[in-house]
């Protein structure tokens, strides 16, 4: 009976409809929100030099027992020098799910103007099961759950076997720990990160993954956002299986724009002379490692992964080059010539490979906990067969089984995101990570949001990546004076 009294007050907090003292009170949750935060030196060097401090706040890891377990979140602060017109906070993520969030303040900061950074206490965190807080490391032999299913039955059998093996890691080392590692329960963090550093409000700006967790927030505690930042987003609705399904038609279409750019450079780069000559070369090299993986400095890359090193740099036409140069190493080494990757590259296929210096196990524990997905390899298999004939390079990667499939069921129902949580939502309309109707999506069910859409650009995470006047504007003016447009906006390149 006191587990279900918990959980119905906790969520009559996340509906706004008690204040935060009194449902903290009856609850459990008074301790975590009226705990003292103490500040120290960072001990990372990019933090210390900036003048950021650091401290640790404690949450329950489960939330429907608050006298249960608990587990230490990582922040970190840049404080308001424009004591007189203090805002208030600012959270920030990064994306992922999985990117360490300390040091992305510094990030942001760089994209704002001095006079709102000046106003914010600008605080990064390190979201639960990541980094400093509490992190999950399952101890895979490879860096992530998601790659190719490659080129025929075979090779997906052994991806089945492989997403089972990584869940059952998981489920030995990390026990029923997994289970809490969730986007509605980062949420939570966020708000009694915000009541515990005292503030009534938060202001929050998102990237990516980001965006989902800053939309689930405004659904949590719609009364507890402040000016809220939204860039390159997920629809709640296909988060996050169908993101990714989604993001196979984008992907491929980047790969013909950038196998055109090559072709223009065939005298640099010598991978064909026209788009289709490059692409061709692409899905040859592909079938090749299939037969015998491709040696690379010290490493094997065959047809699972190596879509995924095309994929890392689609997202940004500026990388055209750099991908150019990367799909001519594999080609001589296709062809049999020594080849020492660049050291992103060798740092790549590391990761991907071995899941070196720290796999993404914490990744897929949010994933999986978020949303229940088919169980069924055969579903996963239809689809891939399905999307072969137009999406052959990305297809098989975006509807490949994951170890969600193997995962224990989540404790939580999927976030439905209703509300009228006034927002600014960034989308580039070539987006090839969270396509562009997500953002349109995104905007419709959070009807109190304005949509910024910036035209006719490849890219991923606009604000504080990409200079561009009007979006830089409309962020900056947002954060400064809390007026959202009066109508959405339509950027283009500068």
């Amino acid at each position: 009976m006191r587990r279900v009294i918990a959980v119905l007050t906790a969520l009559a907090l996340e509906a706004g409809l008690l204040t935060g003292t009194a449902v903290a009170d009856t609850n459990g949750l008074a301790r975590f929100y009226e705990q003292d935060v103490e500040w120290a030196a960072c001990g990372d060097v990019a933090l210390d030099q900036a003048g950021a401090q650091c401290a640790e706040v404690t949450v329950p890891l489960d939330y429907s027992m608050p006298r249960g377990r608990t587990i230490q979140v990582a922040i970190s602060r840049l404080k308001a020098t424009d004591t007189e017109n203090r805002r208030g906070i600012m959270l920030s993520n990064p994306g992922g799910p999985g990117g360490a969030g300390l040091q992305f303040m510094l990030h942001i900061k760089g994209a704002m103007t001095a006079e709102v950074s000046s106003r914010y206490d600008l605080i990064g965190m390190d979201p639960r099961g990541v980094g400093r807080s509490a992190a999950i490391d399952c101890a895979w032999p490879i860096g992530h759950m998601l790659w190719s299913a490659g080129l025929d039955r075979e090779e997906f059998d052994r991806a089945v076997r492989t997403q089972a093996d990584l869940a059952g890691r998981c489920a030995r080392k990390e026990g029923d720990r997994i289970a809490h590692i969730t986007t509605r329960n980062t949420a939570r963090d966020m708000d009694v990160i915000r009541g515990a550093l005292g503030e009534t409000k938060l202001s929050y700006l998102g990237f990516s993954y980001g965006t989902y967790l800053g939309s689930v927030f405004t659904q949590l505690f719609p009364h507890r956002g402040d000016r809220i930042v939204l860039d390159s987003a997920i629809d709640p609705t296909s988060y996050m299986a169908g993101s990714i399904r989604n993001s196979a038609p984008l992907n491929e279409a980047a790969l013909d724009e950038w196998a055109s750019w090559t072709a223009a450079r065939d005298t640099e780069y010598h991978l064909g002379a026209t788009g289709q000559q490059v692409r061709a070369l692409v899905e040859r090299l592909i079938s090749q490692a299939a037969r015998s993986p491709i040696r690379i400095g010290d490493h094997l890359l065959d047809e699972r992964f190596l879509p995924m090193t095309l994929f890392t740099l689609l997202f940004d036409a500026r990388y055209n080059a750099h991908l150019a140069q990367r799909v001519r190493q594999i080609a001589d080494a296709a062809a049999g010539k020594p080849v020492q990757p660049s050291k992103d590259f060798d740092d790549e296929l590391r990761f991907m490979l071995t899941g070196k210096p720290q796999d993404l196990s914490s990744q897929t524990a949010v994933i999986c906990g978020d949303a229940a997905v088919p169980r069924d390899p055969e579903w996963y298999w239809r689809n891939i067969q399905r999307s072969r004939a137009d999406q052959p390079v990305f297809g098989p990667y975006a509807n490949n089984i994951t170890a969600c499939a193997f995962w224990p069921s989540p404790r939580e129902p999927r976030t439905i995101v209703r509300n009228q949580v006034p927002a600014l939502i960034l989308q580039a309309t070539r987006d090839t990570r969270t396509v562009y109707h997500e953002g349109v999506h995104l905007h419709r069910a959070m009807s109190g949001s304005r949509l910024v859409t910036l035209q006719d650009v490849r890219m991923h995470g606009i604000f504080g990546r990409l200079p561009n006047t009007c979006v830089q504007n409309a962020v900056n003016t947002y954060l400064h004076d809390g007026t959202l447009p009066g109508t959405d906006i339509t950027c283009h390149a500068d």
